[in-house]
């Protein structure tokens, strides 16, 4: 089987998901809402070798165990492509934690694992979300690899998946695709957040005109960096705290610390020169799960 074929198998497939499940294709997918909705029971510890391990109902399952070590971003993916095997009914299998972009294209995927690795992307990047996130980034498709990179925070994935999947939804011609996912994303963290230091494993969320009404999924030591003239943040919930950028960005950032509670909606205002109300957005934070689904925030 080849890739081409994997992608109209697990298009179709996560369609179907997200009308069994209840899932909004036009916004964020909340995957573990995903797997209590489909009966598959979720467990995360850490392994040093694994990504996660789907045991089939032969196995006594429906259940996933994902690597409880993974950022929340690739444990995202996981268990997408963990309910992905779920769905097309495969049998138990266990994912190597190896980079999927050191094995992509090169034929070494078993069919399983190519079809479950199509429908994580399908899933988690249904088009009518991604089609509304980069109305509100840049009108349509996008036109730098920095307006990808805002995408995947929208929808909580990789930049590299979401490079990639930007073609198959047929946004982004492949020869543009190919250049932009050898690009780190470090880079495109550092610009958008206007050369403020960050953290190597934090994110960057910008806040613009349209992000009133939005939710911000995040995690601690990520960013919110306010792109607008003269705004400033007027409401901060605890755990988000105003960052100093000592002079080096004139852009006005907030910290996500790990006092910013997982299980509640916060609200945060931003007051722009001009405008009588403030944008008002709300943040959310995502944190890799571990333990038992029974304690992991909805």
């Amino acid at each position: 089987m080849n890739w081409a074929l994997a992608h109209r198998i697990a298009s179709m497939a996560a369609v179907q998901a997200h009308r069994d499940l209840g899932v909004d294709r036009t916004q964020y997918v909340h995957m573990h809402r995903a797997l209590k909705a489909a009966g598959v029971i979720g467990m995360a510890q850490p392994m040093p070798r694994l990504f996660g391990v789907y045991f089939s109902p032969a196995d006594k399952g429906p259940a996933v165990l994902l690597n409880a070590s993974l950022n929340v971003i690739t444990q995202r993916h996981t268990a997408a492509h963990e309910l992905g095997h779920h769905r097309l009914g495969h049998r138990t299998a266990a994912d190597e934690e190896i980079d999927p972009a050191l094995r992509w294209g090169n034929g070494s995927w078993p069919e399983e694992e190519k079809t479950a690795e199509a429908f994580a992307a399908w899933f988690l990047m249904p088009l009518p979300a991604v089609r509304a996130a980069l109305g509100r980034i840049c009108g349509s498709r996008p036109s730098t690899p920095e307006h990808v990179y805002r995408l995947a925070r929208e929808l909580g994935t990789s930049y590299a998946g979401t490079v990639r999947h930007l073609v198959n939804l047929r946004l982004l011609d492949s020869s543009r695709a190919s250049q932009w996912v050898k690009l780190p994303p470090a880079g495109l963290r550092a610009a958008l957040a206007g050369g403020t230091a960050l953290p190597a494993q934090a994110h960057v969320h910008v806040i613009t005109g349209a992000s009133d009404g939005q939710t911000v999924y995040a995690d601690a030591g990520d960013l919110l960096m306010l792109h607008l003239d003269g705004a400033v943040f007027d409401v901060l919930p605890k755990g988000l705290e105003l960052r100093d950028s000592n002079g080096v960005s004139p852009l006005m950032a907030a910290v996500v610390t790990a006092e910013l509670e997982p299980t509640a909606h916060h609200l945060v205002e931003v007051g722009v020169h001009g405008q009588s109300r403030p944008l008002r957005l709300t943040v959310e934070r995502e944190a890799p799960r571990a333990g038992v689904d029974e304690v992991w925030p909805d």
